[in-house]
């Protein structure tokens, strides 16, 4: 059975699969086109996904409006953000790129010329066309983004949004990411997605038939979900023509409605050994060249309530490297197994 290529990693790491495409390190930059949600202005929800923060799920972007009160350096406790944001212009989509560009030479000592331009805050489809166009073609003007990518909605896909993004994929690759998070309804209903898997399916054909590549967001440790539950979802992604995966570890933010659940009633988390098994036999199951954009996520140090060991990201990586080491595994070594799932995977 084909495996991933484990000469270095014993998966498909985003940082291997920007290698093979373009020669040399990719960097992503975190964008804010000023977008809000349906879930938070007042189409399908108020409050957000349960989980989500007051950025929108985008607090490394570069900022173009506080989500602070004033006076304060933190999000106020779970309040909804304003529905009208700061509309970016052109100029400041290319600002946003050359900011966090020099941020990334000062903390590495050196001058990238590749970056990713992740619209991440938010709904990033959720708006017209024409300012759409504007945003995503100022980010692909800039001569060091290699790569457009959008985080949106299925539910926020109209034809006329494929056909932009179609057309902009000529110059450049797009990816639209598409945060999934869970195949159980039970469980989606919870975190308040707002969408039936059925939308997402549709979403992925109408993608896929423009031949723009799609990112697929799940979270681990969910509250009520088994492993195997979480194993299903991966099972049925590596089922799916998408070309790239999140695997996020679910974080509790100050100012999400799951902060405030958790504090008046904690749920478990799982621990560090716990989560790390869990994104190995993940892997596992996954097709062997899948891109592997993430494995943990960065919770912001300043908003996370827990679980607080994911602060530590170098200890998380080092004892998961390890931890793949001791198990044998590899990327697709149980991907559509005849028998079934491999014993040590079960």
């Amino acid at each position: 059975m084909e495996t991933a290529n484990t000469d270095k990693h014993p998966y498909h790491s985003l940082n291997d699969e920007m290698k093979q495409r373009f020669g040399t390190k990719v960097y992503k930059i975190a964008l804010d086109g000023g977008m809000t949600c349906p879930n938070r202005d007042g189409t399908l929800g108020t409050r957000g996904c349960i989980f989500c923060s007051a950025g929108g799920s985008g607090d490394f972007a570069v900022p173009l409006l506080p989500a602070a009160d004033p006076g304060t350096s933190s999000p106020a406790p779970f309040a909804s953000p304003p529905v009208a944001r700061t509309l970016p212009d052109a100029d400041s989509v290319y600002r946003q790129i050359d900011l966090a560009a020099s941020r990334i030479c000062h903390k590495f000592g050196s001058s990238p010329k590749a970056y990713i331009a992740y619209f991440q805050s938010y709904t990033n489809t959720y708006a017209p066309i024409p300012r759409l166009r504007a945003l995503f073609t100022a980010a692909l003007s800039h001569p060091d983004v290699k790569v457009l990518s959008i985080a949106t909605r299925p539910d926020c896909l109209s034809e006329d949004v494929l056909t932009l993004c179609a057309e902009l994929s000529r110059e450049k690759p797009v990816w639209l990411e598409l945060g999934l998070q869970t195949i159980h309804e039970p469980t989606a209903r919870y975190i308040r997605r707002g969408y039936s898997l059925s939308c997402f399916e549709d979403a992925l054909r109408r993608l896929r038939r423009r031949n723009l590549e799609t990112i697929v967001h799940m979270i681990l440790g969910l509250p009520g979900e088994s492993r195997e539950q979480m194993l299903q979802t991966a099972e049925y992604l590596a089922r799916q023509d998408i070309q790239g995966i999140k695997l996020q570890l679910l974080h509790v933010l100050k100012g999400t409605d799951l902060a405030l659940e958790y504090q008046q009633h904690p749920f478990p988390l799982p621990s560090m050994e716990e989560y790390i098994d869990l994104v190995i036999d993940c892997i596992a199951l996954l097709p062997p060249k899948l891109a592997i954009h993430r494995i943990t996520g960065d919770g912001p140090k300043n908003l996370l309530i827990a679980p607080l060991w994911s602060s530590n990201k170098r200890l998380v990586l080092n004892t998961m490297a390890r931890r793949f080491r001791e198990r044998g595994i590899t990327q697709g070594c149980a991907y559509l197994c005849p028998e079934g799932r491999m014993p040590h995977i079960t």
